[in-house]
This record gives structure tokens, C-alpha cells and sequence, in this order.
């Protein structure tokens, strides 16, 4: 199998990002954390020692142990996330309500993957879909317009494992 990322950018709840951890050590992935995300302490950690210690400990609440086992990176900006992904021949997937996305269970993994998702309410900004070379949905049959991110992140990546 390729190399599968999921990319995650401005998610403000550490409890999503916890589940993301559960999901990509589930699927096989590794996980990208871009902005304002919350994200594990490590070694020359040059946050506030109170504010990664919160972090730590509310993704370790869902992640039960797999921020310790799934690789992750941290970058400020999506754009800085593409620049290296690229570098490793990695496609990026928007997952994402667009007008030109694609039904999602269309896609197939060819290559290196990077799924990338966006913020709780707002999702992806008109630039960072840009950054992208495709948008999948997930098609909704309920009232509801969309899933929680670590929802729809589950899966897009279970869609292409």
C-alpha cells in the first residue's frame, strides 16, 4: 500500500485530533497537524509548558496511547505541508463540499496520498483548496449538511485503505 497522510488544518478541538491519532493508527496513515491544531508534547516543544501539557492530555483522552505510535509532523501553513509533501510525490485530496468536488467513493489511492481536511465549521478557505489537486464529499443522506472531521476523516481514509 502507498503512503496515506491525513492532513489536518486549524482543528481547534483536541479531542478530534485525538481521534484522528485512533483512526490513523486504525488505517495505516500518518498524521500532518498544520496551524492552530493541538498536537502532543515533544523534545524542544517551544510552547507554554501549561499549554502542552492541556493538549497532551486532552488528545491523550481519545487517542488512548496512539499519539505515542502514529508519526506525525507539525508546520505552520498548509502551503509549507505541500511544499514537502510534494517533495515525496504526494497527491493532495481536499475533503471537502465543493461545486467541481467528487463523490468520494470514487476515490482510489494512486501513489502517495495526502487527505486533507479542514476547520470544525468553516472547512477549507477558498486558498487552501487551491493548494489541493482534487476535492472529494461525502454524500449525505440525512438533514444534517456535513460530518464531525474526525468523522469524515475516518472515512476518507478508510475509502482509500
Amino acid at each position: 500500500m502507498s503512503k496515506v497522510y491525513l492532513v489536518a488544518v486549524d482543528i481547534r478541538s483536541a479531542h478530534n485530533v485525538g481521534s484522528f491519532f485512533r483512526t490513523c493508527d486504525g488505517l495505516g496513515a500518518e498524521l500532518v497537524l498544520i496551524g492552530i491544531t493541538p498536537r502532543p508534547r515533544y523534545d524542544d516543544d517551544d510552547r507554554l509548558p501549561h499549554i502542552s501539557r492541556k493538549a497532551d492530555k486532552e488528545i491523550a483522552k481519545t487517542a488512548l496511547g496512539a499519539e505515542k505510535t502514529v508519526p506525525w509532523r507539525y508546520f505552520d501553513t498548509l502551503l509549507e505541508a505541500k511544499n514537502t509533501l510534494k517533495k515525496e510525490g504526494c497527491t493532495l485530496i481536499a475533503i471537502e463540499q465543493t461545486e467541481a468536488s467528487k463523490d468520494i467513493r470514487t476515490l482510489k489511492a494512486d501513489g502517495a496520498t495526502a487527505l486533507v481536511v479542514g476547520r470544525e465549521v468553516e472547512g477549507l478557505t477558498p486558498v487552501e483548496l487551491k493548494l489541493c489537486d482534487e476535492s472529494y464529499e461525502i454524500p449525505m443522506r440525512g438533514t444534517k449538511e456535513s460530518f464531525n472531521v474526525s468523522v469524515a476523516a475516518a472515512i476518507a481514509l478508510y475509502q482509500i485503505s
